[in-house]
């Protein structure tokens, strides 16, 4: 399975604060862990929100657009992993060594696969889906 591990924003992030040397280093150590171990697939840090634009869609082909910064940090994003993993409970257990300071908040959450959409995924979607994620590989 496949999930997506978000790290939250804090104060110190919204506010660009750059992690310390010791953090980049920890964590550059844990990366490696995940890619050895085969289950990191793609990670990054985000800018602040005051780097942000936020795109509202009113329908109709309308949409508002907002610039950052975004007032409540509690739901903003910091960063994200995208693992392959056996299950929830082994993502949580490699969560548990990741080198984070105290109050750090990280979800995990499953990312859908075809299998999950049913008879709504035709054929013809699943292979523009395929055709997609193969286009994809091959620009890295």
């Amino acid at each position: 399975m496949r999930v997506m591990v978000l790290v939250k924003a804090s104060k110190e992030s919204e506010a660009g604060q750059m992690p310390s040397e010791r953090m980049l280093r920890e964590m550059g150590n844990f990366n490696q862990e995940l890619v050895k171990a085969g289950i990191m697939q793609a990670g990054e840090g985000l800018k602040p929100t005051s780097a942000a634009k936020r795109v509202t869609f009113s329908g109709g082909g309308k949409s508002a657009v907002t610039d950052g910064p975004f007032v409540e940090t509690k739901e903003l994003v910091a960063g994200y992993w995208l693992w392959t993993i056996a299950s929830m409970d082994e993502a949580v257990e490699w969560l548990k060594k990741a080198p984070f300071d105290r109050g750090a908040e990280v979800d995990i959450r499953p990312v859908f696969e075809a299998e999950d959409f049913g008879k709504e995924l035709t054929p013809e979607l699943r292979e523009q889906e395929e055709r997609l994620r193969r286009d994809i590989a091959r620009r890295k």
